[in-house]
């Protein structure tokens, strides 16, 4: 294991039995990072931790629930937590907005904002203290530009933009960064099933909706899983990165 800037330190990851979370944590755990893992089912967390090897401790915990994450602090207080990479959330539905129903709409908000807030509330006062501390919250390039029948999800990953842009200047006097890493469609099963989705609604086939997604990107192409780890850990090595919104979105955010 090849020792870098941010080796010894130890980060938590939300959302990290699968998908961008178990990348985002392989690539913490190549740069000798200790990895809390953090997600609601302990199995798959445990098959993370397995997967990447590496110095990892699992931790069970819903982090939209106040009550868990609370208690989730209080079991890690022996750990100097100093970068934070709040990447749990859904999808949610896709469909228009009048066929969105109150219920879905809330759990979207719930996974992708709420549980943004509980985790920075809970453990962002340690950072203070310490006088250093990175948070990274996962947004997206959706809400950024329109993304038909994903109301929910677009006006949750434009919360949190906002949350971070003024958190930064909260705990930035403190030593503490907050920034938001935006990715544009990350190829996995999470946008498998959002092109699947996509195709039903628009009466179309997977790959007529891959090539009209892809087709809104300058490099016309979705973006690989472990660009976003590579990114996440690019952000940690700035020191003056602070209140920053960085799109890997391969030119999704560009003008179409």
């Amino acid at each position: 294991m090849t020792t870098t800037p941010l080796a010894g330190r130890t980060a938590l990851v939300t959302g990290a039995g699968n998908g961008l979370g178990r990348v985002i944590t392989r690539a913490l755990v190549d740069e000798g990072v200790r990895v809390v893992l953090v997600g609601r089912t302990k199995t798959t967390l445990e098959e993370t931790a397995e997967l990447v090897g590496g110095d990892t401790r699992v931790a069970a915990c819903d982090v939209s629930d106040a009550d868990q994450v609370n208690a989730l602090a209080t079991e890690l207080d022996g750990e100097e937590v100093s970068i934070l990479v709040n990447n749990a959330g859904i999808g949610g539905p896709v469909k228009t907005l009048v066929h969105v129903s109150p219920e879905e709409w809330d759990e979207v908000q719930s996974a992708n904002v709420r549980s943004v807030f509980l985790m920075c509330r809970a453990f962002l006062p340690r950072m203070v203290a310490a006088g250093r501390g990175d948070v990274v919250n996962l947004a997206s390039v959706s809400g950024k530009r329109p993304l038909v029948r994903r109301t929910p999800y677009t006006a949750s990953k434009l919360a949190v933009i906002g949350l971070t842009r003024t958190l930064a200047y909260e705990v930035g006097p403190a030593g503490v960064s907050v920034n938001t890493l935006s990715p544009g469609p990350v190829r996995g099963p999470r946008m498998a099933r959002n092109l699947r989705l996509e195709a039903q609604a628009a009466g179309s086939t997977v790959a007529e909706a891959e090539r009209a997604f892809v087709s809104r990107a300058a490099l016309e192409r979705l973006v690989e899983e472990d660009e976003v780890g590579a990114a996440l850990v690019a952000m940690l090595r700035i020191p003056g990165l602070c209140g920053a919104d960085i799109d890997l979105s391969a030119g999704m955010v560009a003008p179409a």
